[in-house]
């Protein structure tokens, strides 16, 4: 095991006005964690403790709640769009075992009239869980906007305009995903939290990333323990936007590890954001990431809603 090397950045010196230089310094150093890491830490993005504590707080309550009542709100063949998951479905991709875990989706609130709704189906909302709507919404939109300013920063990065992302993901089907890990009884099973695997969708922002058991794996092919500070975002790099900068960006393998000794007998809770585009958006390798030593590696795209659904499979949520 690798001692941690990846990158915290401040994302003030991106966001605040008064320092050009230092802004562009930070488009440096971010786009050079991704293209070595896929991963990075964000701090001083203003999404305070109560906004993410107060959603924990009801996350941790459904969670709690017994087993008929969470399964309420599965929606079975819906690919767990929306509502409860139950533990032991989902498994990644080419693993024999499920992962331990159980979780809520999230989606974007659009109305019924919207192109989107036929892949977009409305939110499920606990009404036993008071304030369950207000704390998740709320979030979900706080990481929606951080995830956008995130995605600003790397469109400069690769010569894009920094708006050039917002109108193709102002309509995203991104996902909350409150994700709860119950305590693990019993000593050497194989299945693990959440087994290696690579994110779908263009960027995923993880609140909660505090507790250990992310690990990162590096292109020297180790894996490396990411426990961020409390009041740090783990942002990372999805397979799309991978495909979107012809690797430019990687999309790196991670794993949610299981605990040793009497911690794997503690619940662990995180919360990742999966930002999608528009779901009619065309992944289309952008010109300026072909070059004579990255060739172009996909002549076909293919649409957002149509690479998610294909993914949706590999890992039996469909």
């Amino acid at each position: 095991m690798s001692q941690s090397r990846i990158p915290t950045l401040d994302i003030r010196r991106f966001t605040d006005p008064s320092s050009p230089a230092d802004r562009d310094a930070f488009v440096a150093e971010l786009g050079d964690a991704y293209r070595e890491w896929g991963f990075a830490g964000i701090r001083g993005h203003g999404i305070g403790d109560d906004r993410t504590q107060g959603a924990y707080d009801v996350f941790q309550k459904f969670f709690a709640l017994p087993e008929a009542v969470k399964m309420k709100y599965h929606v079975p063949g819906s690919g767990g769009a929306r509502g409860y998951t139950p533990f032991g479905v989902e498994t990644a991709k080419d693993s024999k075992h499920h992962d331990l875990k159980e979780f809520w989706h999230v989606g974007r609130e659009i109305p019924d009239d919207s192109k989107y709704r036929d892949v977009m189906p409305p939110n499920l909302w606990p009404e036993e869980i008071e304030g369950f709507r207000e704390q998740a919404y709320g979030l979900y939109q706080a990481l929606d906007d951080l995830g956008s300013t995130v995605l600003g920063a790397l469109a400069l990065h690769i010569g894009l305009p920094e708006d050039w992302f917002r109108d193709k993901t102002d309509s995203g089907n991104s996902i909350l995903r409150p994700i709860h890990y119950p305590p693990i009884t019993a000593d050497d099973i194989p299945n693990v939290r959440a087994g290696a695997h690579e994110d779908i969708n263009l960027i995923t922002l993880l609140v909660g990333a505090s507790a250990a058991g992310l690990e990162v794996l590096s292109r020297k092919g180790e894996w490396v323990a990411f426990t961020a500070d409390a009041d740090t975002i783990v942002v990372n790099i999805g397979d799309m936007l991978q495909r979107l900068t012809n690797h430019v960006y990687p999309s790196t393998t991670h794993r949610v590890v299981n605990p040793k000794g009497e911690t794997a007998r503690q619940p662990r809770y995180s919360t990742p954001f999966f930002l999608h585009p528009n779901p009619d958006f065309l992944i289309d390798v952008l010109p300026s990431c072909v070059t004579a030593d990255n060739p172009a590696r996909y002549p076909e795209p293919i649409t957002a809603q149509g690479y998610l659904e294909e993914r949706l499979r590999e890992i039996k949520l469909k």
